[in-house]
């Protein structure tokens, strides 16, 4: 079934997305563009990413740091670099 009818996104594309950690409706907009448009679908999304699975949620419920962002780019650094000064 379509979710997302400006884009032709359907529930199986953005289960797919989910499983791949994109975890928000925005991370969704990222992936596939779905919700950018009119917005109708937004709600939608949430209802399907309430239900599905999401690797970096369960990761961080777990207490793992989560390396990577849904597009694959790692993320920022959790702590500063820079050493402090004396």
């Amino acid at each position: 079934m379509y979710v997302c009818s400006c884009f032709g996104i359907t529930e199986a594309q953005v289960r797919q997305h989910a499983e791949q950690g994109a975890c928000t409706p925005r991370q969704i907009a990222s992936a596939c563009k779905a919700g950018t448009d009119c917005g109708s679908c937004v709600r939608r999304i949430q209802a399907l990413l309430g239900r599905a699975a999401c690797p970096r949620r369960e990761a961080a419920d777990r207490g793992e740091p989560v390396l990577a962002r849904a597009s694959g780019a790692p993320a920022a650094p959790a702590a500063s670099t820079v050493p402090e000064a004396a």
